[in-house]
């Protein structure tokens, strides 16, 4: 669902491996935009987290040929320290798996610092999860312990027990196996 790089489906291609691309759609329009903004010769911006699936597959789908690069951007504080080659020729996607709250002081600086800068036609952060952080804002503050069932290698899990603990319940958790569950 996450996608993966140009390399990896050229790979499976010549090992003559049959290719089902199950990409979640969001995510493939993500894929799209970086394929526009590089033939474009655009900077692109992808806002995500280092190491994730969904960023390595979306990183590998940039085509630097047409002299444009794409950055990975995890803070703020990356952005400060940003430089694109032309500030007119600029733009910005996100991983899916991210909060709106997560990305919203990172777009606001990106915005005053690159005033042109293309954005995304469409919200790339997925419903799913805008609606699951959402319903979690609204529980959490109600609660005294807060669990999410979920892989600790899933963004989607992760940013439910941070959005937990912001929204106020401290006492939040991510449960992963059955083995993890806190009480006997």
């Amino acid at each position: 669902a996450h996608g993966v790089s140009k390399a990896v489906q050229k790979d499976y291609l010549n090992k003559n491996i049959e290719i089902f691309d199950s990409t979640c759609h969001l995510v493939s329009k993500v894929h799209s935009e970086v394929h526009t903004y590089a033939k474009q010769g655009f900077d692109c911006i992808l806002i995500g987290h280092d190491k994730h699936p969904e960023v390595e597959g979306t990183m590998g789908q940039f085509d630097t040929s047409m002299g444009g690069k794409i950055h990975l951007i995890e803070s703020v504080e990356d952005v400060k320290s940003l430089t694109v080659k032309d500030d007119a020729k600029v733009a910005y996607v996100t991983q899916t798996t991210l909060s709106l709250d997560d990305t919203k002081n990172i777009i606001d600086l990106l915005r005053e610092k690159y005033p042109e800068i293309k954005e995304p036609f469409k919200e790339d952060i997925c419903y799913a999860t805008t609606n699951r952080q959402f319903a979690v804002k609204n529980i959490a503050k109600k609660c005294d312990m807060f669990f999410v069932l979920g892989s600790r290698n899933s963004s989607n899990s992760v940013r439910l027990v941070e959005v937990a603990q912001q929204s106020g319940c401290s006492n939040s958790e991510l449960i992963h196996s059955s083995s993890a569950v806190p009480f006997d």
